[in-house]
């Protein structure tokens, strides 16, 4: 297994372990954190294992993450209905 890939396993373990924290916040921050840790891991792994393994990250974490995924779609399509 490359490093990359490691990388992504340790935070998806992560993304678990987040999830199960009770938090007043709506898991917000966490959030956040694990999107500003994944984007830059997301293009390690696919420029070190290639498109087709860094499109299964990307499913991953959009899997664990699907609510700002949600809200970045509505907000594009208020940008794109506005226009």
């Amino acid at each position: 297994m490359t490093p990359s890939l490691a990388l992504a396993c340790l935070l998806a373990v992560l993304a678990a372990v987040l999830a199960m924290l009770p938090s007043r916040r709506s898991h917000w921050p966490a959030a956040w954190l694990l999107i500003a840790l994944g984007l830059p891991l997301l293009a390690y792994v696919v420029w070190e294992n290639g498109a087709l393994a860094g499109a299964l990250v990307f499913a991953a974490g959009a899997s664990v993450l699907r609510w700002p995924l949600f809200h970045l779609w509505r907000w594009v399509a208020r940008m794109v209905g506005a226009g």
